[in-house]
């Protein structure tokens, strides 16, 4: 079975639907996906869960499915949404320098995929 983390750099909503779509298809399919909010795609927490939001259909099937592995706890800080993380409870990942280790996961064996 494969396994992929999708790290999610761009803060550009459509850019970020696409990251949900290719988790929910893997998931889908049988393959082990998580989701990385990175960079400026940590802007984007508040919207996930926004009602009349176009990513809160996509983000809760996702979150239900247990794919968020979580955001990054320097990149949220920065971009003014680690209160927001906390809030919906995305574990903040922060294991190199307040950022998420990419290596931690290559040595699990999970293919990276940048977005």
């Amino acid at each position: 079975m494969s396994q992929a983390v999708l790290l999610a750099f761009n803060g550009d909503p459509m850019c970020f639907m696409h990251v949900l779509l290719n988790a929910l298809d893997m998931d889908d399919k049988g393959a082990t996906a998580r989701i990385i909010l990175e960079g400026a795609s940590t802007q984007l927490i508040p919207e996930l869960t926004r009602e009349d939001g176009p990513l809160v259909k996509l983000y809760e099937k996702a979150k239900s499915r247990g794919l968020m592995e979580g955001a990054c706890r320097a990149c949220s800080n920065k971009m003014g949404t680690l209160e927001a993380a906390r809030q919906e409870g995305l574990r903040l990942l922060d294991d190199m320098s307040g950022h998420p280790s990419i290596e931690s996961y290559r040595r699990q064996g999970f293919e990276i995929i940048t977005f």
